[in-house]
């Protein structure tokens, strides 16, 4: 999105608006897939629907925007809108643009040194059974309608630790190698995300059921 920001407004704004303006022609319920990454780095912490949104690149901008335009139908026009805003997921045959199978395919490779951009920041990794799972039960729960409302494990890890984890898990040994091209712009880089889930258990009996280790496992 930092080299192609109008691709990410066309395809997530707009997008979203011909959705939302389909499913208001239809009489159809709308699940709009939403992002953790509309948090931006957290100021408090675990991150509830409360924290305040902070697009802290074009993406993020764009799913901010996204967002709201799903939820202007459901205030302007009625429509049955959930908003469903999932932590990272991660699991088998996931693009190796996301860095859990970046992390695995250099492992598997046999490489000795992982090539990664910083791994300082934290993240809160869900495993894609349970975001499934956190998307069927909301999107069949009315209580989701006209609000945006977290899908996450509720635990924390830094991209340094996840490394070592899966160095354990794989038994291979490597070090960590800055890439620079991974790197993202000082001000735009999310130091840590961790999911407050209370409200998709409360309203609509979801919890994650996978843990990190498992799921890696699986991965």
């Amino acid at each position: 999105s930092y080299h192609a920001a109008e691709s990410y407004v066309q395809t997530n704004v707009t997008g979203t608006f011909h959705v939302a303006e389909s499913c208001r022609a239809h009489g159809v319920r709308m699940v709009h897939t939403s992002t953790s990454e509309v948090y931006g780095t957290a100021i408090t912490v675990p991150i509830d629907e409360d924290h305040p949104l902070q697009p802290q690149s074009p993406y993020s901008a764009s799913k901010i925007g996204a967002d709201m335009m799903a939820l202007s139908y459901w205030h302007a026009h009625e429509v049955p809108v959930a908003v469903v805003r999932p932590f990272n997921t991660y699991g088998p045959r996931q693009s190796t643009r996301a860095v859990i199978p970046t992390i695995l395919a250099q492992l598997q490779a046999g490489a000795t040194q992982i090539k990664l951009g910083a791994v300082s920041p934290k993240r809160d990794f869900n495993y894609v059974t349970d975001t499934v799972a956190g998307f069927l039960a909301l999107g069949d729960c009315d209580e989701a309608l006209g609000r945006a409302t977290n899908v996450g494990s509720g635990r924390e890890i830094s991209i340094g630790e996840l490394v070592e984890l899966l160095c354990r898990i794989t038994g291979r040994d490597a070090e960590i190698v800055t890439d620079e091209a991974r790197v993202r712009p000082e001000g735009s880089e999310v130091d840590r995300l961790l999911c407050d889930y209370s409200v998709a258990t409360r309203i609509a009996g979801w919890k994650p059921e996978v843990s990190l280790e498992e799921g890696l496992q699986r991965t």
